[in-house]
């Protein structure tokens, strides 16, 4: 059984998701079939992924009764503004085939634009709407995430960034911890390869637990109280990164987890992203 956060809003969000950047729209349904199937309940997507119409397509043909399904997806780039943000959310909802979605995100601040806080005033529109269950950002820094609260007075229930063992972002955690923001963790398992594998200390703790070193690295975002959204095409993976919820880490775990941050990023940084 996949444990769930409540959000800053009372809204709960599965807290093991199912991501599907880079799948292409052809072969989406039949990943998020997969999924669904192992057990999730929870679905990210992304206008920038251009797989939204799967992703509802599988939703309305899974057989679950819609409010069973968290769905979120995210405003791109070249949306932000009042009125773009608006049109941008209903035409996800076209693509989707749904009425909302549970998790409406900006994607990037995108400060060089800066119109991120006229983005999130749309967002606090579309969530009073009922368009979208909750609202939050994605690749927000501390400055950001400040602003937003300060000239706005509403705090995003969510901050969807990269967050991995090797990137832990403490400082922005702390920020979130401190005004009730969820963290959701995108690439939480760093892309899997080699470093996840040949790494000692996650080797050691995926031998204690009888468990692969992708499956550590997600109990290990359990444990910080982080929402994980791995992603896979690969059936026997989809099956195994849910497969996380029978056994937990003891202190010498954690310790041995918190050896490894390196500030080392996959991603873009957000304030140059533009």
């Amino acid at each position: 059984m996949v444990s769930e956060v409540e959000l800053n809003n009372g809204v709960r969000i599965p807290q093991l998701g199912f991501g599907v950047y880079k799948i292409p729209d052809s072969d989406v349904a039949s990943a998020v079939h997969t999924a669904f199937e192992a057990g999730y309940r929870s679905i990210d997507t992304a206008t920038l992924y251009r797989n939204e119409r799967g992703v509802g397509q599988a939703v309305r043909e899974s057989g679950l009764p819609r409010r069973d399904v968290f769905v979120t997806t995210k405003l791109w780039n070249t949306e932000h503004g009042y009125d773009e943000a608006l049109r941008a959310l209903e035409g996800s909802l076209g693509e989707l085939g749904l009425d909302y979605v549970d998790l409406y995100l900006i994607h990037w601040p995108v400060p060089s634009r800066d119109r991120y806080v006229d983005t999130w005033r749309a967002l606090e529109k579309i969530a009073s709407d009922g368009r979208a269950r909750a609202i939050g950002v994605s690749n927000f820094q501390v400055p950001h995430l400040r602003r937003l609260i300060d000239e706005t007075g509403v705090v995003p229930a969510v901050n969807q960034i990269e967050l991995h063992p090797w990137l832990q972002q403490p400082e922005l955690r702390a920020f979130h911890e401190e005004h009730g923001i969820a963290t959701e963790a995108w690439s939480p398992i760093a892309r899997g390869g080699e470093r996840l594998s040949g790494n000692e200390v996650i080797s050691t703790v995926a031998r204690k637990h009888g468990k692969t070193p992708a499956q550590v690295v997600l109990r290990w975002h359990l444990e910080l109280g982080h929402i994980a959204i791995p992603k896979s095409v690969t059936p026997e993976r989809i099956e195994q990164n849910i497969d996380v919820f029978d056994f937990e880490f003891d202190e010498q775990d954690v310790a041995g987890f918190a050896t490894l941050e390196a500030g080392d990023r996959l991603g873009p940084h957000p304030d140059t992203l533009s």
